[in-house]
Protein backbone atom coordinates (compact mmCIF):
# COMPACT_ATOMS: atom_id res chain seq x y z
CA UNK A 1 0.00 0.00 0.00
CA UNK A 2 2.72 2.59 0.83
CA UNK A 3 4.45 1.81 -2.48
CA UNK A 4 1.24 2.31 -4.44
CA UNK A 5 0.62 5.63 -2.70
CA UNK A 6 4.17 6.75 -3.47
CA UNK A 7 3.76 5.79 -7.13
CA UNK A 8 0.46 7.67 -7.30
CA UNK A 9 2.02 10.77 -5.73
CA UNK A 10 4.94 10.65 -8.16
CA UNK A 11 2.52 10.19 -11.06
CA UNK A 12 0.53 13.27 -10.02
CA UNK A 13 3.61 15.37 -9.21
CA UNK A 14 4.22 17.79 -12.14
CA UNK A 15 1.67 15.95 -14.27
CA UNK A 16 2.85 14.31 -17.48
CA UNK A 17 6.42 15.60 -17.39
CA UNK A 18 9.18 13.02 -17.71
CA UNK A 19 9.95 10.86 -14.69
CA UNK A 20 13.62 11.82 -14.73
CA UNK A 21 12.58 15.48 -14.58
CA UNK A 22 10.26 14.85 -11.63
CA UNK A 23 13.04 13.03 -9.76
CA UNK A 24 15.47 15.85 -10.52
CA UNK A 25 13.17 18.48 -9.01
CA UNK A 26 12.55 16.29 -5.95
CA UNK A 27 16.31 15.82 -5.59
CA UNK A 28 16.80 19.60 -5.64
CA UNK A 29 14.21 20.05 -2.91
CA UNK A 30 15.80 17.34 -0.77
CA UNK A 31 19.43 18.39 -1.27
CA UNK A 32 19.08 22.17 -0.85
CA UNK A 33 18.59 22.09 2.97
CA UNK A 34 21.68 19.90 3.29
CA UNK A 35 23.67 22.25 1.06
CA UNK A 36 22.63 25.17 3.23
CA UNK A 37 23.96 23.39 6.33
CA UNK A 38 27.20 22.23 4.68
CA UNK A 39 28.10 25.08 2.32
CA UNK A 40 26.31 28.10 3.73
CA UNK A 41 23.77 30.52 2.22
CA UNK A 42 26.08 32.17 -0.36
CA UNK A 43 27.00 28.97 -2.22
CA UNK A 44 23.51 27.55 -1.78
CA UNK A 45 22.07 30.75 -3.23
CA UNK A 46 24.12 30.35 -6.41
CA UNK A 47 23.15 26.67 -6.63
CA UNK A 48 19.51 27.74 -6.34
CA UNK A 49 20.02 30.19 -9.22
CA UNK A 50 21.50 27.35 -11.31
CA UNK A 51 18.51 25.13 -10.48
CA UNK A 52 16.16 27.93 -11.50
CA UNK A 53 17.97 28.28 -14.84
CA UNK A 54 17.69 24.51 -15.36
CA UNK A 55 13.91 24.70 -14.89
CA UNK A 56 13.73 27.50 -17.45
CA UNK A 57 15.86 25.46 -19.84
CA UNK A 58 13.37 22.59 -19.55
CA UNK A 59 10.37 24.83 -20.29
CA UNK A 60 9.20 22.49 -23.08
CA UNK A 61 9.25 19.55 -20.65
CA UNK A 62 7.28 21.35 -17.95
CA UNK A 63 6.06 24.94 -17.68
CA UNK A 64 8.57 26.60 -15.29
CA UNK A 65 6.00 28.11 -12.92
CA UNK A 66 5.54 24.95 -10.85
CA UNK A 67 9.16 23.76 -10.41
CA UNK A 68 10.52 27.31 -10.09
CA UNK A 69 7.70 28.12 -7.67
CA UNK A 70 8.63 25.14 -5.48
CA UNK A 71 12.25 26.30 -5.41
CA UNK A 72 11.16 29.83 -4.54
CA UNK A 73 8.92 28.62 -1.70
CA UNK A 74 11.78 26.53 -0.35
CA UNK A 75 14.15 29.53 -0.53
CA UNK A 76 11.78 31.49 1.69
CA UNK A 77 11.34 28.58 4.12
CA UNK A 78 15.12 28.10 4.36
CA UNK A 79 15.62 31.77 5.16
CA UNK A 80 17.57 32.60 1.98
CA UNK A 81 15.15 35.49 1.57
CA UNK A 82 11.99 36.75 3.26
CA UNK A 83 8.41 37.42 2.16
CA UNK A 84 9.05 41.11 2.84
CA UNK A 85 11.96 41.21 0.37
CA UNK A 86 9.92 39.32 -2.23
CA UNK A 87 7.10 41.82 -1.81
CA UNK A 88 9.57 44.69 -2.11
CA UNK A 89 11.00 43.29 -5.37
CA UNK A 90 7.47 42.74 -6.68
CA UNK A 91 6.38 46.26 -5.78
CA UNK A 92 9.43 47.70 -7.54
CA UNK A 93 8.32 45.90 -10.69
CA UNK A 94 4.59 46.53 -10.34
CA UNK A 95 4.60 48.53 -13.57
CA UNK A 96 5.92 45.46 -15.42
CA UNK A 97 3.17 43.31 -13.90
CA UNK A 98 0.50 45.79 -15.01
CA UNK A 99 2.07 45.82 -18.46
CA UNK A 100 1.88 42.05 -18.75
CA UNK A 101 -1.69 41.76 -17.52
CA UNK A 102 -3.21 44.56 -19.58
CA UNK A 103 -0.93 45.32 -22.52
CA UNK A 104 -0.65 41.72 -23.72
CA UNK A 105 -4.42 41.40 -23.45
CA UNK A 106 -4.80 44.68 -25.33
CA UNK A 107 -2.69 43.33 -28.21
CA UNK A 108 -5.07 40.34 -28.35
CA UNK A 109 -7.92 42.69 -29.28
CA UNK A 110 -5.90 44.15 -32.16
CA UNK A 111 -5.23 40.77 -33.75
CA UNK A 112 -7.42 41.36 -36.83
CA UNK A 113 -5.40 44.45 -37.75
CA UNK A 114 -2.09 42.71 -37.05
CA UNK A 115 -3.07 39.71 -39.13
CA UNK A 116 -4.25 41.99 -41.95
CA UNK A 117 -0.93 43.88 -42.06
CA UNK A 118 1.49 41.04 -41.54
CA UNK A 119 -0.24 38.62 -43.91
CA UNK A 120 0.51 41.08 -46.70
CA UNK A 121 4.10 41.46 -45.53
CA UNK A 122 4.61 37.70 -45.40
CA UNK A 123 3.05 37.13 -48.79
CA UNK A 124 4.56 40.05 -50.68
CA UNK A 125 8.10 40.11 -49.25
CA UNK A 126 9.61 36.98 -50.77
CA UNK A 127 13.23 37.64 -49.83
CA UNK A 128 13.98 35.92 -46.51
CA UNK A 129 16.92 38.26 -45.83
CA UNK A 130 14.77 41.34 -46.39
CA UNK A 131 11.93 39.92 -44.29
CA UNK A 132 14.35 39.06 -41.46
CA UNK A 133 15.90 42.52 -41.58
CA UNK A 134 12.42 44.05 -41.57
CA UNK A 135 11.46 42.11 -38.43
CA UNK A 136 14.71 42.93 -36.65
CA UNK A 137 14.62 46.61 -37.58
CA UNK A 138 10.91 46.90 -36.72
CA UNK A 139 11.58 45.35 -33.31
CA UNK A 140 14.41 47.84 -32.75
CA UNK A 141 12.48 50.94 -33.81
CA UNK A 142 9.34 50.02 -31.90
CA UNK A 143 11.26 49.06 -28.75
CA UNK A 144 13.00 52.43 -28.69
CA UNK A 145 9.63 53.96 -27.85
CA UNK A 146 7.46 51.06 -26.72
CA UNK A 147 8.14 48.41 -24.15
CA UNK A 148 9.97 45.32 -25.43
CA UNK A 149 7.31 43.04 -23.97
CA UNK A 150 4.63 44.89 -25.91
CA UNK A 151 6.56 44.46 -29.15
CA UNK A 152 7.22 40.79 -28.37
CA UNK A 153 3.52 40.27 -27.67
CA UNK A 154 2.74 41.64 -31.14
CA UNK A 155 5.26 39.28 -32.76
CA UNK A 156 3.90 36.29 -30.82
CA UNK A 157 0.33 37.13 -31.84
CA UNK A 158 1.34 37.40 -35.50
CA UNK A 159 3.36 34.16 -35.52
CA UNK A 160 0.61 32.30 -33.69
CA UNK A 161 -1.90 33.46 -36.26
CA UNK A 162 0.17 32.25 -39.21
CA UNK A 163 1.05 28.96 -37.58
CA UNK A 164 -2.61 28.37 -36.74
CA UNK A 165 -3.75 29.06 -40.30
CA UNK A 166 -1.24 26.65 -41.82
CA UNK A 167 -1.70 23.94 -39.20
CA UNK A 168 -5.48 24.03 -39.56
CA UNK A 169 -5.46 23.76 -43.34
CA UNK A 170 -2.73 21.12 -43.47
CA UNK A 171 -4.83 19.07 -41.03
CA UNK A 172 -7.60 18.97 -43.60
CA UNK A 173 -9.86 21.62 -42.07
CA UNK A 174 -11.27 24.87 -43.35
CA UNK A 175 -10.15 28.33 -42.27
CA UNK A 176 -13.25 28.79 -40.07
CA UNK A 177 -13.25 25.42 -38.29
CA UNK A 178 -12.19 24.91 -34.69
CA UNK A 179 -8.81 23.28 -34.34
CA UNK A 180 -6.20 22.34 -31.74
CA UNK A 181 -2.89 23.69 -33.06
CA UNK A 182 -0.90 21.56 -30.63
CA UNK A 183 -2.27 18.30 -32.05
CA UNK A 184 -0.26 17.04 -35.03
CA UNK A 185 -2.21 13.81 -35.51
CA UNK A 186 -4.07 15.22 -38.50
CA UNK A 187 -0.86 16.17 -40.31
CA UNK A 188 -0.03 13.76 -43.12
CA UNK A 189 3.44 12.33 -43.59
CA UNK A 190 3.92 14.29 -46.82
CA UNK A 191 3.31 17.62 -45.04
CA UNK A 192 5.45 16.93 -41.95
CA UNK A 193 8.54 18.33 -43.63
CA UNK A 194 6.67 21.52 -44.56
CA UNK A 195 5.41 21.85 -41.00
CA UNK A 196 8.95 21.54 -39.63
CA UNK A 197 10.11 24.05 -42.22
CA UNK A 198 7.43 26.53 -41.16
CA UNK A 199 8.40 26.07 -37.52
CA UNK A 200 12.04 26.80 -38.30
CA UNK A 201 11.05 29.78 -40.46
CA UNK A 202 8.95 31.28 -37.65
CA UNK A 203 11.71 30.58 -35.10
CA UNK A 204 14.06 32.63 -37.25
CA UNK A 205 11.71 35.58 -37.52
CA UNK A 206 10.62 35.75 -33.88
CA UNK A 207 14.25 35.58 -32.72
CA UNK A 208 15.26 38.35 -35.13
CA UNK A 209 12.43 40.47 -33.73
CA UNK A 210 13.28 39.60 -30.12
CA UNK A 211 16.92 40.59 -30.60
CA UNK A 212 15.69 43.74 -32.31
CA UNK A 213 13.87 44.72 -29.10
CA UNK A 214 17.23 44.64 -27.30
CA UNK A 215 18.96 46.62 -30.06
CA UNK A 216 16.37 49.39 -29.92
CA UNK A 217 15.59 49.19 -26.21
CA UNK A 218 19.08 50.30 -25.19
CA UNK A 219 18.98 53.53 -27.18
CA UNK A 220 16.35 55.65 -25.41
CA UNK A 221 15.22 56.59 -21.93
CA UNK A 222 11.90 54.74 -22.32
CA UNK A 223 13.29 51.72 -24.15
CA UNK A 224 13.83 49.50 -21.09
CA UNK A 225 12.84 49.78 -17.40
CA UNK A 226 16.48 50.01 -16.29
CA UNK A 227 17.00 52.91 -18.70
CA UNK A 228 14.47 54.96 -16.76
CA UNK A 229 16.14 53.95 -13.53
CA UNK A 230 19.66 54.85 -14.69
CA UNK A 231 18.51 58.04 -16.40
CA UNK A 232 16.66 59.11 -13.26
CA UNK A 233 19.70 58.60 -11.03
CA UNK A 234 21.97 60.36 -13.54
CA UNK A 235 19.49 63.21 -14.08
CA UNK A 236 19.36 62.74 -17.86
CA UNK A 237 16.34 63.73 -19.93
CA UNK A 238 15.28 61.90 -23.12
CA UNK A 239 17.65 63.77 -25.44
CA UNK A 240 20.67 63.64 -23.13
CA UNK A 241 20.17 59.94 -22.50
CA UNK A 242 20.12 59.21 -26.22
CA UNK A 243 23.26 61.26 -26.87
CA UNK A 244 25.17 59.79 -23.91
CA UNK A 245 24.42 56.21 -24.90
CA UNK A 246 24.68 56.71 -28.68
CA UNK A 247 28.47 56.11 -28.95
CA UNK A 248 27.78 52.53 -27.85
CA UNK A 249 24.15 51.87 -28.80
CA UNK A 250 24.26 53.05 -32.43
CA UNK A 251 27.36 51.04 -33.49
CA UNK A 252 25.84 47.99 -31.79
CA UNK A 253 22.57 48.60 -33.67
CA UNK A 254 24.42 48.63 -37.00
CA UNK A 255 26.37 45.49 -36.07
CA UNK A 256 23.17 43.76 -34.94
CA UNK A 257 21.43 44.47 -38.27
CA UNK A 258 24.49 43.28 -40.20
CA UNK A 259 24.51 40.13 -38.07
CA UNK A 260 20.87 39.55 -39.04
CA UNK A 261 21.83 39.63 -42.72
CA UNK A 262 24.94 37.49 -42.17
CA UNK A 263 23.23 34.64 -40.31
CA UNK A 264 20.55 34.47 -42.98
CA UNK A 265 23.02 34.64 -45.86
CA UNK A 266 25.33 31.95 -44.48
CA UNK A 267 22.65 29.88 -42.67
CA UNK A 268 24.38 30.08 -39.30
CA UNK A 269 23.04 28.52 -36.07
CA UNK A 270 19.75 27.40 -37.61
CA UNK A 271 18.96 30.57 -39.57
CA UNK A 272 18.34 30.86 -43.30
CA UNK A 273 15.24 28.64 -43.45
CA UNK A 274 12.85 29.65 -46.24
CA UNK A 275 9.06 29.65 -45.94
CA UNK A 276 7.74 26.36 -47.40
CA UNK A 277 5.97 26.86 -50.71
CA UNK A 278 2.87 25.09 -49.35
CA UNK A 279 2.70 27.53 -46.44
CA UNK A 280 2.97 30.49 -48.78
CA UNK A 281 0.15 29.13 -50.96
CA UNK A 282 -2.08 28.69 -47.92
CA UNK A 283 -1.37 32.23 -46.71
CA UNK A 284 -2.07 33.64 -50.17
CA UNK A 285 -5.35 31.72 -50.34
CA UNK A 286 -6.25 32.88 -46.83
CA UNK A 287 -5.56 36.48 -47.80
CA UNK A 288 -7.74 36.23 -50.93
CA UNK A 289 -10.54 34.57 -48.97
CA UNK A 290 -10.41 37.14 -46.20
CA UNK A 291 -10.44 40.04 -48.66
CA UNK A 292 -13.36 38.62 -50.63
CA UNK A 293 -15.56 38.00 -47.58
CA UNK A 294 -14.71 41.10 -45.59
CA UNK A 295 -17.93 42.95 -44.79
CA UNK A 296 -18.36 46.64 -44.16
CA UNK A 297 -18.51 45.99 -40.43
CA UNK A 298 -15.26 44.03 -40.56
CA UNK A 299 -13.56 46.79 -42.52
CA UNK A 300 -14.70 49.25 -39.88
CA UNK A 301 -13.20 46.99 -37.21
CA UNK A 302 -9.83 47.35 -38.97
CA UNK A 303 -10.25 51.13 -39.05
CA UNK A 304 -11.13 51.25 -35.34
CA UNK A 305 -8.23 49.01 -34.44
CA UNK A 306 -5.91 51.15 -36.55
CA UNK A 307 -6.98 54.26 -34.64
CA UNK A 308 -6.46 52.45 -31.34
CA UNK A 309 -3.00 51.28 -32.48
CA UNK A 310 -2.14 54.90 -33.27
CA UNK A 311 -3.37 55.89 -29.79
CA UNK A 312 -1.19 53.14 -28.32
CA UNK A 313 1.97 54.28 -30.12
CA UNK A 314 1.48 57.98 -29.37
CA UNK A 315 0.46 57.32 -25.76
CA UNK A 316 3.53 55.21 -25.11
CA UNK A 317 5.90 57.51 -26.98
CA UNK A 318 4.79 60.55 -24.97
CA UNK A 319 4.29 58.52 -21.77
CA UNK A 320 0.75 59.71 -21.17
CA UNK A 321 0.43 57.10 -18.43
CA UNK A 322 2.14 53.95 -17.21
CA UNK A 323 2.33 51.29 -19.89
CA UNK A 324 -0.05 48.91 -18.14
CA UNK A 325 -2.69 51.62 -17.78
CA UNK A 326 -2.41 52.47 -21.47
CA UNK A 327 -2.90 48.76 -22.14
CA UNK A 328 -6.07 48.81 -20.06
CA UNK A 329 -7.28 51.80 -22.09
CA UNK A 330 -6.60 49.79 -25.28
CA UNK A 331 -8.74 46.93 -23.93
CA UNK A 332 -11.62 49.29 -23.13
CA UNK A 333 -11.47 51.12 -26.46
CA UNK A 334 -10.94 48.02 -28.60
CA UNK A 335 -13.74 46.00 -27.02
CA UNK A 336 -16.18 48.90 -26.91
CA UNK A 337 -15.40 49.90 -30.50
CA UNK A 338 -15.74 46.39 -31.93
CA UNK A 339 -18.72 45.12 -29.94
CA UNK A 340 -16.95 42.64 -27.64
CA UNK A 341 -19.05 42.91 -24.51
CA UNK A 342 -19.45 39.28 -23.41
CA UNK A 343 -17.09 38.38 -20.54
CA UNK A 344 -16.58 34.95 -22.10
CA UNK A 345 -14.93 36.66 -25.07
CA UNK A 346 -12.77 38.78 -22.78
CA UNK A 347 -11.30 35.88 -20.80
CA UNK A 348 -9.10 34.30 -23.53
CA UNK A 349 -7.19 37.57 -23.92
CA UNK A 350 -5.67 37.12 -20.46
CA UNK A 351 -4.70 33.46 -20.72
CA UNK A 352 -1.37 34.20 -22.43
CA UNK A 353 -0.06 36.75 -19.94
CA UNK A 354 -1.24 35.55 -16.52
CA UNK A 355 0.89 32.36 -16.29
CA UNK A 356 3.95 34.38 -17.24
CA UNK A 357 3.01 37.09 -14.74
CA UNK A 358 2.93 34.46 -12.00
CA UNK A 359 6.30 33.11 -13.19
CA UNK A 360 7.73 36.63 -13.13
CA UNK A 361 6.76 37.07 -9.48
CA UNK A 362 8.49 33.75 -8.76
CA UNK A 363 11.51 35.17 -10.57
CA UNK A 364 11.40 38.18 -8.24
CA UNK A 365 11.72 35.72 -5.37
CA UNK A 366 14.99 34.42 -6.85
CA UNK A 367 16.12 38.02 -7.34
CA UNK A 368 15.33 38.57 -3.66
CA UNK A 369 17.66 35.68 -2.81
CA UNK A 370 20.41 37.30 -4.91
CA UNK A 371 19.80 40.56 -3.05
CA UNK A 372 19.62 39.18 0.49
CA UNK A 373 22.61 36.87 0.08
CA UNK A 374 24.66 39.53 -1.78
CA UNK A 375 25.51 37.04 -4.52
CA UNK A 376 26.94 39.62 -6.91
CA UNK A 377 28.66 41.78 -4.28
CA UNK A 378 32.10 40.20 -4.92
CA UNK A 379 31.85 41.21 -8.58
CA UNK A 380 30.97 44.79 -7.59
CA UNK A 381 33.87 44.98 -5.14
CA UNK A 382 36.29 43.62 -7.74
CA UNK A 383 35.30 46.17 -10.38
CA UNK A 384 35.75 49.08 -7.96
CA UNK A 385 39.19 47.77 -7.04
CA UNK A 386 40.43 48.22 -10.62
CA UNK A 387 42.16 51.21 -12.13
CA UNK A 388 39.70 53.95 -13.08
CA UNK A 389 40.63 53.71 -16.76
CA UNK A 390 39.71 50.01 -16.85
CA UNK A 391 36.44 50.33 -14.96
CA UNK A 392 34.25 51.36 -17.91
CA UNK A 393 34.82 48.26 -20.13
CA UNK A 394 34.90 45.98 -17.09
CA UNK A 395 31.58 47.43 -15.88
CA UNK A 396 30.16 46.67 -19.33
CA UNK A 397 31.40 43.07 -19.18
CA UNK A 398 30.45 42.49 -15.53
CA UNK A 399 26.93 43.83 -16.03
CA UNK A 400 26.55 41.79 -19.20
CA UNK A 401 27.75 38.56 -17.64
CA UNK A 402 25.57 38.84 -14.54
CA UNK A 403 22.58 40.10 -16.53
CA UNK A 404 22.70 36.97 -18.67
CA UNK A 405 22.07 34.96 -15.50
CA UNK A 406 19.64 37.14 -13.59
CA UNK A 407 17.29 40.07 -14.06
CA UNK A 408 18.99 43.00 -15.82
CA UNK A 409 16.80 45.53 -14.00
CA UNK A 410 18.05 44.18 -10.66
CA UNK A 411 21.68 44.23 -11.83
CA UNK A 412 21.32 47.81 -13.09
CA UNK A 413 19.72 48.84 -9.78
CA UNK A 414 22.58 47.41 -7.73
CA UNK A 415 25.38 48.81 -9.87
CA UNK A 416 23.97 52.31 -10.42
CA UNK A 417 23.28 52.62 -6.69
CA UNK A 418 26.89 51.70 -5.86
CA UNK A 419 28.27 54.09 -8.47
CA UNK A 420 26.00 56.91 -7.31
CA UNK A 421 27.12 56.41 -3.71
CA UNK A 422 30.73 56.62 -4.88
CA UNK A 423 29.93 59.89 -6.66
CA UNK A 424 28.26 61.35 -3.60
CA UNK A 425 31.21 60.30 -1.44
CA UNK A 426 33.60 62.11 -3.78
CA UNK A 427 35.38 58.90 -4.80
CA UNK A 428 34.76 59.47 -8.52
CA UNK A 429 34.19 62.54 -10.69
CA UNK A 430 30.93 63.42 -12.40
CA UNK A 431 32.46 62.74 -15.83
CA UNK A 432 33.57 59.27 -14.74
CA UNK A 433 30.13 58.63 -13.24
CA UNK A 434 28.49 59.42 -16.59
CA UNK A 435 30.79 56.97 -18.36
CA UNK A 436 30.07 54.25 -15.80
CA UNK A 437 26.33 54.91 -16.09
CA UNK A 438 26.53 54.39 -19.87
CA UNK A 439 28.54 51.18 -19.33
CA UNK A 440 25.95 49.90 -16.84
CA UNK A 441 23.04 50.68 -19.17
CA UNK A 442 24.59 49.14 -22.27
CA UNK A 443 26.03 46.23 -20.29
CA UNK A 444 22.68 45.21 -18.85
CA UNK A 445 20.94 45.57 -22.22
CA UNK A 446 23.32 44.17 -24.84
CA UNK A 447 25.19 41.02 -23.67
CA UNK A 448 22.09 39.88 -21.75
CA UNK A 449 20.61 38.61 -25.04
CA UNK A 450 22.74 35.51 -24.41
CA UNK A 451 20.00 33.75 -22.42
CA UNK A 452 16.28 34.15 -21.68
CA UNK A 453 17.20 34.95 -18.07
CA UNK A 454 18.61 38.35 -18.94
CA UNK A 455 15.88 39.67 -21.23
CA UNK A 456 12.26 39.69 -20.07
CA UNK A 457 11.15 39.69 -23.71
CA UNK A 458 13.13 36.48 -24.32
CA UNK A 459 11.69 34.85 -21.20
CA UNK A 460 8.19 35.89 -22.27
CA UNK A 461 8.75 34.35 -25.69
CA UNK A 462 10.19 31.15 -24.20
CA UNK A 463 7.17 30.61 -21.96
CA UNK A 464 4.54 31.75 -24.48
CA UNK A 465 2.00 29.48 -26.18
CA UNK A 466 4.00 29.93 -29.38
CA UNK A 467 7.28 28.40 -28.13
CA UNK A 468 6.16 24.75 -27.89
CA UNK A 469 4.34 24.98 -31.22
CA UNK A 470 7.45 26.07 -33.11
CA UNK A 471 9.76 23.96 -30.90
CA UNK A 472 11.61 26.95 -29.45
CA UNK A 473 13.24 25.65 -26.27
CA UNK A 474 15.83 27.22 -23.99
CA UNK A 475 18.83 25.60 -25.66
CA UNK A 476 17.66 26.42 -29.17
CA UNK A 477 16.97 30.01 -28.13
CA UNK A 478 20.51 30.33 -26.73
CA UNK A 479 21.91 28.90 -29.97
CA UNK A 480 19.87 31.27 -32.14
CA UNK A 481 20.96 34.21 -29.97
CA UNK A 482 24.64 33.18 -30.04
CA UNK A 483 25.73 35.07 -33.20
CA UNK A 484 24.03 38.19 -31.90
CA UNK A 485 25.53 37.71 -28.43
CA UNK A 486 29.06 37.51 -29.81
CA UNK A 487 28.81 40.33 -32.35
CA UNK A 488 26.85 42.74 -30.17
CA UNK A 489 28.94 42.12 -27.05
CA UNK A 490 32.24 42.55 -28.89
CA UNK A 491 31.09 45.69 -30.69
CA UNK A 492 29.73 47.11 -27.43
CA UNK A 493 32.99 46.37 -25.65
CA UNK A 494 35.05 47.98 -28.42
CA UNK A 495 32.78 51.03 -28.31
CA UNK A 496 33.36 51.44 -24.57
CA UNK A 497 37.11 51.12 -25.15
CA UNK A 498 37.42 53.44 -28.15
CA UNK A 499 34.54 55.90 -27.95
CA UNK A 500 34.00 56.40 -24.22
CA UNK A 501 37.62 56.79 -23.19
Amino acid sequence: MPNSIARALLHNFLGNSAHWYKRTILAYLLVNPLLLLLLGPFVTGWILVAEFIFCLAMALKCYPLQPCGLLALQAVLLGLTSPATVLHETEKNFQVILLLIFMVAGIFFLKELLRFIFTRIFVRVRSKMLLSLLFCLSGAVLSAFLDALTVTAVVIAVALGFYGIYHKVSSGKGFDEDHDHADDTGIGAETRADLEGLRAFLRNLVMHAAVGTALGGVTTLVGEPQNLLIGGVAGWDFQEFFLRVAPVSLPVLVVGLLTCLAVERFRLCGYGVQMPAAARRILEEFQRLEDSRRTREQRLVLVVQGCIALFLVVGLAFHWAEVGLIGLAVIVLATAGTGIIDHRRLGPAFTEALPFTALLVVFFCIVAVIHDQHLIQPAIDYVFSLDEHAQVPVFFLANGLISSVTDNVFVATVYISEVHEALQAGEITRAHFDLLAVAINTGTNIPSVATPNGQAAFLFLLTSALAPLIRLGYGRMVLLALPYTVSMSLSGLMATLWLLQ
